[in-house]
C-alpha cells in the first residue's frame, strides 16, 4: 500500500490528499504537473478513484472551493487544478512581485522560537517563507502544530532593502527568507 493509499484508507480528507499530491508528491498519484503546477482535474479524479476515494467532479470542486485556506485553484476553463503555494517540488508559479504592507505576520509554535531568533525564518523544504496579512490568520496557521506563537515581520523595511515579496491569489505573502533582525515576537503561547 502506498502512502497515498494509506492516507485515504485512514480517512484523511480529500484536501490533505490533494495537498500531498499537488505540493509534494504528484508521482504518488501518477499525476503529471506542468511547469506552473497544473494538472488535469480528470487525472486527479482518476487518482482518487484508484485509491478508493469516491469523488466526482462536483465533490472535488466543492473541496477546492471550501478549503479553509484556499490552497487550490482551478484554471479559467475549469479543466486543471493546482496548489497555490507551499510546494517542495520544482514549480514556477509566477506570482506577481508586490510591495508589502509595513508589517506581516508569521504563526509558529514556541519550540521553534529559539532557532528563529538566531537564523530568522527559512523556507525549509518549501520554496518560500509564508507570511500572513494579519495576526488572526497567523494564529490559525501557527495553531496547526500546537498553541501559536506570533511573529511580526518588518516587511516594509525588508522591501526597502531590496528583498522581493510576492502575493498569491489567496492572500498569502511569500518571500525567500526573513533575517532575524526583521522579526519581533508579538505573542508567545503558553
Amino acid at each position: 500500500m502506498t502512502r497515498s493509499e494509506g492516507r485515504a484508507a485512514r480517512g484523511v480528507p480529500i484536501s490533505k490528499t490533494l495537498s500531498y499530491w499537488l505540493r509534494h508528491r504528484p508521482e504518488a498519484a501518477a499525476l503529471t504537473l506542468d511547469q506552473q503546477g497544473w494538472t488535469d482535474v480528470s487525472a486527479v479524479l482518476s487518482a482518487l478513484e484508484r485509491i478508493g476515494v469516491g469523488c466526482n467532479r462536483q465533490r472535488l470542486l466543492k473541496v477546492i472551493a471550501s478549503n479553509d485556506k484556499q490552497r487550490f485553484e482551478l484554471s479559467a476553463d475549469g479543466q486543471r487544478v493546482r496548489a497555490r503555494q507551499g510546494h517542495s517540488i520544482a514549480v514556477s508559479l509566477e506570482w506577481p512581485r508586490r510591495t508589502p504592507p509595513a508589517l506581516l505576520y508569521h504563526g509558529t509554535v514556541e519550540r521553534f522560537l529559539a532557532a528563529i531568533r538566531i537564523k530568522g525564518l527559512q523556507p525549509m523544504r518549501r520554496h518560500h517563507v509564508h507570511l500572513s496579512p494579519d495576526v488572526e490568520t497567523a494564529r490559525r496557521v501557527g495553531s496547526r502544530r500546537g498553541k501559536a506563537t506570533i511573529l511580526s515581520i518588518r516587511a516594509g523595511e525588508l522591501d526597502a532593502a531590496g528583498q522581493a515579496f510576492f502575493l498569491t491569489s489567496n492572500g498569502v505573502w511569500l518571500t525567500d527568507r526573513v533575517a532575524a533582525a526583521y522579526l519581533d515576537v508579538v505573542e508567545v503561547a503558553r
